[in-house]
């Protein structure tokens, strides 16, 4: 799971650093910024927020979806 495409976010729950967020859904928020949501696989829900280049450089690889 090397892919540099990959979204990766902080989990509270487990205070694990770098885990790639599974079925990851791109959203824009209201300010105009990115956000990622998705679970850890392990049934912890995990958010990142992103900068635009990162977001569509994720929805164009396939490793997220988009919500716009």
């Amino acid at each position: 799971m090397a892919n540099e495409n990959m979204l990766t976010a902080y989990n509270v729950k487990t205070k694990e650093k770098n885990v790639p967020i599974l079925d990851a859904v791109v959203s824009k928020t209201a300010k105009g910024g990115y956000i990622a949501k998705g679970n850890d696989g392990k049934g912890n829900k995990l958010t990142a927020l992103l900068g635009e280049a990162k977001a569509l450089a994720a929805i164009k690889a396939g490793t997220a979806k988009q919500d716009w």
